[in-house]
């Protein structure tokens, strides 16, 4: 009688395990393993040692000084809660292009790599700008069947441009679920060929009318560059960005089974290294006074759509209602490089628990909170 009941057990275990393929959802074998198993209930910014990845070589590394006044002032009781409450592992503040405030908490320090979760998109956006610079892709009115011929075909998809996949106004059949296992999200995340997820459905709306954070997006637009330069995504960001900027180390591009990158995510690198794509960018383009991006487009990221009501540009989160204008990007469990042109200053925060009040545009209030506080620490009033 025994027997017989544990034959009928492991047959309802192979049949779930069957269906479980038959449908499409294997990637929870490995989401499970990932999150559940280990204690978690979703993605970490410890998650990249789990997946497949390409380098992104650094080449001489050019670090940052440090301001004389380095660490000299306490951080407030204020924003000490905040950081100890949200598990921050890393936060820095960056005055004038030298390194003002610099604290690591729970085993980080200086060198040591997390996940960047979607602060991904703006260094996607920038490799796009860099293959416009390259002459590898026209301007970002391209369309993406131009890529990806199939697309030709279907009625809203051949109007969709680079444009609109890098703003996010794309018009994609994709809600962006961070928190349910079968979401598309969770799929790309944990799955094993991102375009099994990515062109499973077409385009439902008609792009570029309406704003709508999509992952699927900047995974789109990442596959176009990939097509467009013909090399690894992780092998152009090495000669564009990480060995012109000067990198302090290599950072890791996770990638599918498939050898993809994952471009909406998933880039592991330290604080330190994450400030110099801000740097970049506050500085329209250039390092040490040399153009690495071209300008105008590095405006055009700053510069808010109206779709957007005003949030958000190219790969990049703006707030332009603040007393003081910034822009930011922005990850999972709020992952922040936070650039503030009017002071030339930058604040990186990297950690594990996000802070949940938005402001009247769904954008973290908590960004204003650590201005304010990085003034502070600066002696600015």
């Amino acid at each position: 009688m025994l027997k017989k009941i544990f034959n009928v057990i492991l047959f309802l275990i192979a049949a779930v395990i069957l269906l479980v393929y038959m449908t499409g959802y294997s990637y929870l074998f490995r989401g499970v393993q990932l999150t559940y198993l280990r204690g978690e209930d979703g993605p970490t910014i410890d998650d990249g040692k789990y997946f497949p990845s390409k380098e992104i070589l650094k080449g001489t590394p050019k670090p940052w000084p440090t301001d004389p006044s380095y660490n000299r002032q306490k951080l407030s009781p204020a924003l000490e809660k905040n950081l100890k409450t949200t598990e921050t592992v890393s936060f820095l503040i960056i005055k004038n292009g030298k390194i003002l405030q610099e604290h690591y908490w729970d085993g980080y320090d200086r060198n040591t790599a997390s996940n960047s979760f979607s602060m991904a998109n703006t260094i996607t956006v920038l490799l796009l700008g860099k293959a416009i610079d390259d002459q590898r892709i026209r301007n970002i009115q391209q369309p993406f069947y131009e890529f990806y011929p199939e697309f030709s075909s279907k009625p809203f998809s051949k109007k969709l441009t680079l444009e609109n996949l890098a703003s996010m106004q794309a018009g994609l059949d994709w809600p962006d679920e961070h928190k349910n296992p079968l979401s598309k999200n969770a799929r790309a995340y944990y799955g094993s060929s991102l375009p099994d997820v990515i062109f499973k459905d077409d385009v439902q709306e008609n792009p570029g009318e309406k704003f709508q954070y999509q992952s699927g997006a900047m995974q789109m637009l990442g596959f176009a560059v990939g097509r467009a330069i013909q090399m690894p995504l992780s092998t152009y960001a090495s000669a564009k960005l990480w060995r012109p900027l000067g990198m302090e180390h290599n950072a890791s591009w996770s990638t599918d089974d498939l050898d993809v990158e994952k471009t909406f995510c998933c880039i592991q690198s330290n604080a330190r290294d994450f400030a110099k794509i801000g740097n970049l960018i506050l500085n329209q383009g250039k390092s040490e006074g040399i153009p690495i991006i071209d300008e105008n487009f590095v405006k055009r990221m700053i510069t808010p759509t109206i779709n957007s009501n005003g949030v958000y540009g190219m790969g990049l989160w703006i707030n332009n209602d603040s007393k003081i204008k910034h822009y930011y990007m922005w990850g999972l469990h709020d992952q922040f490089v936070i650039m503030i042109p009017e002071y030339d200053m930058i604040i990186v925060r990297q950690g594990r628990k996000e802070n949940p009040e938005r402001d009247s545009k769904s954008r973290p209030k908590i960004v204003e909170f650590y201005i304010s506080e990085a003034l502070k620490l600066a002696h600015i009033n």
